[in-house]
């Protein structure tokens, strides 16, 4: 049976673990309530030697919370079957796609039932029901990322904020959030979160249009919508030198979208430092990258 070495920690130090050359990045973390398993390099000290968990055949599928996810085409019986009898979900829900801007769920339940479900995901707790919004695990990496990026105390503005997938761990990583969101069910869900979470004394949530929430000037702002380009010369009238900007993008290759941004910047009066980083296939020759912008 193969092994992993790995150093135990508490959930909430990944972020701040992230890029270390300890960190073996082939392998993802095992997360266990409160408790953070790191895959190590070889070389590296380690704390415990776990089994090598094994990747299983068949169809893939998410669990969120007491639910299961299929996405894309629909499932077979067997599938749901055999998630089922692994998971035991309360139950079982077939994500046919997502529609408008606001990427609101066309769901189908196949199984059991739906309705709101609590997931854990580095330490926080995000309620939310997958028939209403959207929950996307696969920006996991990039959450982790950003709250290690994030400065104790900075003011941090998230302009399409969601349940709170970025507002949450920044501000626990010890920013101030001004977090925006449009969609009053998404909106509802991150009032209960800020809550939930115990950081109401962090993120302010304010409900409506970023374009009309946006208010002085901001350390970083955080665009998470694959419609962000269009947003770029509303965030720069709230910047200043050292701001930085991370904008989320749809790209065939990544950094495609960079020229028509550097010209809005400098259209803006700005220079910027900027690179560009992919966070996971989206589609068949696009995928989700994110733009960090450093305004100069």
């Amino acid at each position: 049976m193969r092994h992993v070495l790995t150093r135990r920690c508490p959930v909430e130090s990944l972020a701040a673990c992230a890029g270390e050359d300890w960190v073996d990045p082939s392998r993802r973390p095992f997360v266990e309530g409160d408790t953070a398993w790191i895959p190590v390099r070889d070389g590296y000290e380690f704390d415990e030697v776990l089994p090598a968990r094994t990747r299983r055949d068949g169809r893939g599928y998410q669990r969120l919370g007491d639910l299961v996810l299929f996405h894309g085409p629909e499932p077979d019986a067997a599938s749901i079957r055999e998630a089922v009898a692994r998971c035991s979900p309360r139950g079982v829900l077939w994500i046919r796609g997502h529609a408008g801007a606001e990427r609101l769920p066309e769901v189908n339940v196949i199984a059991g039932e739906g309705g709101e479900t609590v997931c854990r995901e580095d330490g926080l707790a995000y309620r939310l029901d997958p028939e209403r919004v959207m929950f996307s695990q696969g920006n996991r990496n990039e959450k982790r990322r950003l709250a290690a990026l994030v400065r104790p105390g900075e003011r941090l503005g998230d302009l399409f904020a969601g349940i709170g997938y970025f507002s949450l761990p920044a501000a626990r990583a010890g920013a101030h959030i001004h977090a925006m969101e449009l969609n009053p069910t998404a909106f509802a869900f991150l009032e209960k979160n800020i809550a939930l979470n115990g950081l109401a004394d962090r993120v302010n949530a304010s409900y409506g249009d970023c374009r009309d929430l946006l208010s002085g000037t901001y350390d970083r702002l955080v665009l998470g919508h694959f419609d962000s380009p269009a947003f770029l010369e509303v965030a720069l009238a709230h910047v200043r030198a050292g701001t930085v900007i991370h904008l989320h993008a749809l790209e065939r290759t990544p950094g495609e979208l960079s020229p028509s941004l550097d010209a809005t910047v400098t259209s803006c009066g700005y220079a910027i430092a900027s690179s560009v980083r992919r966070v996971k296939k989206y589609a068949p020759g696009r995928s989700h990258t994110v733009h960090d912008l450093v305004i100069q």
